[in-house]
């Protein structure tokens, strides 16, 4: 097997070499990575990432790049202990498939989406039950780097007592928690919003930057979303393609469009579930102890870069997926986490969001361009 392995390595050109290396030791680890038609740095005053120029796209567009390799290996059944040489050197070569800045995949979408979500997900839940979460915590806490090969329920607080629920549409299983009088999803949303294609073309650089989905994993490598969810445009996680349909009071919104939304937005939430307002937010952070401490209290307490995990006192565990530029760059992986709100504001390429900074206590509210792909977390509908 190892000799099989090494010719294979051989054939890997020296660019992508890291890569190849780190997914197939992917392989070894887990068996499988843990891991709408609508066209930054956060300061403290507001945490809404910048539109990249068409100067810094071009600049950055030779960064770190994951080879198809990392698809292609999901479906090995290989596994080893977690604490191994080879999980150990996995985690700190740069095939490990994350930044503390940011990244460009240069895997094609189809490629690798292509596999079952749900057998992911499956696997995920299965091999959790079977591993120390702390040999793996211990492993990204050495490295200081995000570990894809912790299993999804080990980043959630082991004190709290989470419910949970199932989306019907997929068999999706999510954790669920109760915050004063709201019940929240206590992970992001994993739902394959796909087939509205995403369209946004560059009038600086005349580049376009179409894409088939609106809705992405991180690196756009499927196994990502076992972890840590999908990441939507706002016309996705609003389901514009569903207002824009509904027979009673059709609503025509997205990226540059004004439109007065009903005060509940289901969205691309499972049913009973919808994406939370600015006053819902509000009252999440007033439940948890006021906004300006909001931040830590509601961050996970691993994933975080630069020793800024979070208490995550009330068991939400935020997890720093960062975002996704309209360009197709991944940006702010490990020190931001981003979320969607259910409102539209004064500017028609605007919508409602909520942030978290690592090193930062404060929780943000503010206006992010809707081309944006964030994460999205789903609260209860009020009985």
């Amino acid at each position: 097997m190892k000799n099989s392995f090494a010719k294979k390595f051989v054939k890997v050109s020296s660019w992508s070499r890291g890569a190849a290396i780190g997914s197939i030791l992917v392989a070894f680890c887990l068996g499988v990575v843990v891991g709408c038609d609508d066209s930054s740095s956060a300061s403290a005053e507001n945490s809404e990432p910048a539109a990249l120029s068409s100067a810094e796209k071009q600049g950055r567009s030779s960064s770190s790049s994951v080879s198809s390799a990392g698809s292609e290996t999901l479906s090995s059944s290989s596994r080893c202990a977690g604490a191994s040489e080879e999980c150990d050197e996995a985690i700190s070569s740069d095939g490990n498939a994350e930044s503390n800045g940011s990244s460009r995949s240069s895997s094609s979408e189809k490629k690798t989406e292509s596999s079952s979500s749900e057998k992911l997900s499956e696997a995920s839940s299965s091999s959790a039950d079977k591993v120390d979460c702390s040999t793996f915590l211990e492993l990204e806490k050495k490295h200081d780097k995000w570990n894809w090969y912790v299993p999804k329920e080990c980043r959630f607080n082991p004190d709290i007592d989470y419910g949970s629920m199932t989306d019907s549409r997929d068999g999706q299983v999510y954790r669920t928690v109760k915050i004063g009088s709201q019940v929240w999803m206590a992970e992001n949303l994993n739902y394959a919003y796909t087939g509205v294609k995403f369209n946004y073309r560059d009038d600086n650089s005349d580049k376009d930057y179409s894409s088939d989905s609106s809705s992405w994993c991180y690196l756009n490598v499927l196994g990502n979303c076992a972890g840590t969810g999908r990441l939507y445009t706002w016309a996705a996680a609003i389901d514009s393609v569903k207002l824009a349909n509904d027979a009673e009071n059709p609503l025509d919104c997205g990226y540059g469009k004004n439109c007065s939304l009903p005060a509940r937005v289901q969205g691309i939430c499972p049913e009973g579930w919808h994406l939370p307002t600015a006053a819902e937010w509000d009252t999440l952070f007033t439940t948890v102890g006021g906004k300006s401490t909001a931040g830590n209290i509601l961050k996970s307490q691993t994933g975080w870069c630069c020793d800024a995990n979070g208490d995550d006192a009330y068991g939400f565990s935020a997890l720093p997926v960062g975002f996704r530029h309209q360009s197709g760059y991944f940006d702010h992986f490990r020190d931001h986490a981003y979320f969607w709100s259910g409102d539209a504001t004064l500017l028609v390429e605007k919508a409602g969001s909520m942030s978290l900074i690592a090193k930062d206590e404060y929780a943000y509210r503010s206006g992010s361009y809707k081309f944006f792909a964030y994460s999205v977390r789903c609260v209860k509908d009020s009985e």
